[in-house]
Parts: structure tokens; sequence; C-alpha cells
């Protein structure tokens, strides 16, 4: 453990609350569309799976530029540099897609909001970890995911809001009767253009926020790094946090970064541990219930105004569960909370497959998804991004994470655009229980070669894995 040092706690709050923005951003884009599929379905005639799946995922293409972009860029730029250009694509995503006339150009906007969402989601967790001391960090990187659901929550709460907005439409509405009501035209569009306020505030306020201590240090530019972590922890801070990434960057100049650095073999085997972690949150389920929330519900047997209803409550959960993770993550640490929250969500997904193969239905699903999204919004979600941020070295931080972020939408993309088809040839039941055997050989593979990462500096950790 280091020495404990006093903190500007308010400075270091701000400055992270401010980058977390990028993943109330990407909270709030990522699930806007579970609730407007409703509507611009019908208003674009989008009637084949391969549409329905291309128009619920085109902004995970987005997301896989976004995320192959910082593999190349995040070290030679910065990490504040493609935040604000992040911020600016956001601005611009959420206008275009409100505005859109053509079931083309609504995609084509939803991938420039990919774009920032695979940036942000990249870089918000990444430059909050480099910038909290250690025995902060777990909470601080948490704080992040924190606000994702928050965006997920507000994103649901604005759906289901503007859709009461039309009280002409009945619940028994036909598809044609959708498209032409005001849901079907204009209800949809506000649902997308909300983001524009949050999008504008996360740009301008990036403009205050400091660099990366620890990527001006690894650039030459010490003298900066010691103003801003004297002012986050004071001039013995400062020092000794100086000293350490100094002595890592010293061995074997690690401050100059190219790609072959990525294949070394150490490297490669904490790269193919990012991978692991990313395609087993993503295959996890967990999106199946976020952005197809609307038809599982309406599979077991509810309204469209109860299935709106029951979107927001899964938001509601999810930012409460992430409360769980920041009062134990640096407490319990990383591994355990894994483990746990995997072992549940195994049996779960057993037991939601088992209540739509005898046709259970009704409330029996509600509290059995509630519980799975409880477990998975305290582990899967903020710890990925935890452990993508610590265990990587210093002078590929920024591409691995990359590399694990790829992964992600890689992971997300191929779930979303498959899943109408995959449901169509395993049924409910069986696309549960697939989830609950991924989560449980995720459980045996992360019991066996995952490290504990609690309480460690980033320099500490660098020197451990290596």
């Amino acid at each position: 453990m280091h020495k404990a040092y006093p903190l500007n706690q308010t400075y270091l709050w701000l400055i992270s609350l401010t980058a977390a923005l990028g993943g109330f951003l990407f909270g709030y884009d990522w699930v806007v569309i579970g609730g407007a599929k409703s509507f611009y379905e019908p208003f674009f005639n989008v009637t084949s799976v391969e549409d329905q799946g291309w128009g619920t995922s085109s902004a995970l293409v987005g997301c896989m530029i976004g995320a192959t972009c910082c593999i190349f860029l995040s070290e030679p730029m910065g990490r504040k540099k493609l935040l604000i250009f992040s911020g600016f694509l956001f601005s611009l995503s959420a206008v275009g897609t409100a505005l859109a006339d053509t079931f083309w150009w609504f995609n084509c906007f939803r991938i420039v909001g990919g774009i920032a969402m695979g940036i942000a989601l990249n870089l918000s967790p990444l430059y909050i970890s480099e910038i909290s001391p250690a025995e902060k960090r777990g909470r601080m990187v948490t704080i992040n995911q924190l606000l994702i659901m928050i965006g997920v929550l507000l994103a649901q709460v604005a759906n289901w809001q503007i859709s009461l907005l039309d009280t002409e439409l009945s619940d028994q509405a036909t598809f044609d009767q959708i498209a032409q009501s005001w849901n079907g035209q204009m209800g949809w569009r506000w649902m997308f253009g909300a983001e524009m306020i949050p999008a504008v505030l996360f740009f301008l306020l990036l403009f205050w926020v400091p660099e990366s201590p620890r990527w001006l240090v690894k650039n030459g530019q010490k003298e900066r790094a010691r103003l801003i972590l004297e002012r986050i922890g004071g001039e013995g801070y400062a020092q000794g946090s100086l000293r350490e990434a100094e002595q890592i960057l010293a061995k074997g100049d690690e401050s100059q970064f190219n790609l072959k650095a990525l294949i070394q073999p150490k490297i490669i085997r904490l790269l193919g541990l990012g991978i692991f972690l990313a395609f087993l949150q993503q295959w996890s389920g967990i999106n199946v219930v976020i952005y197809y929330a609307a038809d599982i519900f309406q599979a077991a047997g509810f309204t469209l105004k109860q299935m709106m209803l029951n979107i927001v409550v899964i938001g509601g959960v999810m930012v409460a569960s992430v409360f769980v993770t920041l009062a134990t993550v640096d407490r319990f640490g990383r591994k355990s909370i894994l483990l746990w929250c995997l072992a549940a969500m195994s049996f779960l997904y057993a037991a939601i497959g088992y209540t739509f193969y005898a046709d259970l239905g009704g409330a029996t699903i509600v509290v059995l998804v509630l519980a799975n999204v409880m477990f998975y919004s305290i582990s899967l979600a903020p710890l990925l991004w935890v452990l993508l941020s610590e265990i990587f070295p210093t002078r590929v931080r920024g591409a691995a994470i990359s590399i694990g972020a790829l992964a992600h939408w890689v992971g997300n993309f191929t779930l979303t655009y498959f899943f109408p088809a995959i449901k169509e040839n395993l049924g409910w039941a069986n696309n549960f229980w697939l989830y609950g055997l991924i989560c449980a050989v995720g459980f045996v593979v992360l019991w066996k070669i995952l490290p504990e990462t609690k309480g460690k500096s980033l320099e500490q950790l660098d020197q451990e894995l290596s």
C-alpha cells in the first residue's frame, strides 16, 4: 500500500465526473434504441429480421470504428483531444438521427454516434484510471459505470414519458396504426434528440479538464504532469507518482510506443485475458435484455405501456446496483465480486429459460430478469472497464484497452445482430439456457486465470503482471 496523501477530493471528483459524462452519453445512446424501435420500425416500414437486426446494431459498427481509431490515436494524440472529438460526434448524431427521413440516413447517424460511443467508452475509464490514486481507482473508474447506468435509466424514462404523450395510441394498435400515430411520426425523434443537451455539455466541459498526467510523463511533459498531480494530492503525492512512473518508463524505453510492442508474449497473454473479459461481458446475454426488452416482455404477455414501464424499472435496478460496486470494489476486490455474480447469473438464466419453457410468464419473468440485471450491473458491467484500465503495461495501455474495447463491440454487434435469427431457431428458453452456460464457462476461466488488482498502483501492476 502507498503512503496516504491529503487529496483534493473536489477537484478529483469534478474531473472524473466530467470524463464520466462520456459514459453517461454511451449509456443513453446504448439503450434509447430499445424503447424507440417499437415506433421507428413502423415509420420506416422495417419488417424483415435482417433490417430489424441492422437498425438495432448499426451503431455498433461505429463503436468498432471508434475503438479501432483509439488503437492508433490514443497514444500519439492523448486522451483529452479524442474525448472532445467524441463529444462533437455525440452532438451531431443526436440531431441527425432525430431528423432522419430515411432508414439509410437513420443508420448513418447511428453509426456516427457509435463512433463517439466507441471512443468514450474506451477513453473515459482509461482517463479516470490514470488520474486516480491507487486506493481510490476502483471506485473512481466505477463512477464511469454509474454514469452509464444513469444514462441508461434516463433514456428509458425519456422513452417511457415521450411514448405516454401519444394518448390516442392504444395497446392493441397495429403496425400501420403505430406508423401513422404521433409516436410513430415524431415521438421516437424526440427520444434520440434529447441526447443533444448532455452531448453539448460534455463537449464544452472537456476543454476544462487536464490531460492524463501519466500520458504527459510518457510523452516528455513532466512539468505539466507535476502541476496536475500537485493539484490532486500536493507536492509529496506528485513527487511519488512521478518517481514511480519514471522508474517504469526507464525500463526498456517504455516511453516509445509502437504496435510491435503488442505482440510480445507477455502482452499477448494479457490481451487474451482482456478480450475474453470483453466477450464474456457481451455474450453473457445482458444486451439481449437491454436491446430486446420490448420483445421479451411482449412474449411474457405484457401490453405496450406495461412493457415501457418494465424497461424503466430495469434502468432503475442498474443504477442502484452500481452503488453496491462503489461500496465494495476497493474492499472485496474485483475477482471475488465477478465470481459470485457470474455464479448467480448462471442459475438465474437457467430459471428464466425454464419460465419460458413452462410458459409461466408474467411477474415471474420480470423478477428473474431484474435479479439478473442486478448481478450483471454489480459485476461484469463496471468491472470489465476497471480491469482493462489496470492490467496493461504503461506504454501500451491506451492501445491495449482499445483492442479490449474493440473486442467488446465485436461481441456486442454479433450478439445483437444475430439475436433475432438465434431466437427464431432456438426459442426463448434455449436462448437463455445458452447464456447461462456461457456465464458458467466464464466463472471457471476467471477463477483459474484472473489476478486480483485492488489496492495496487498502475506501476505496481505493471511490474507484477509483466
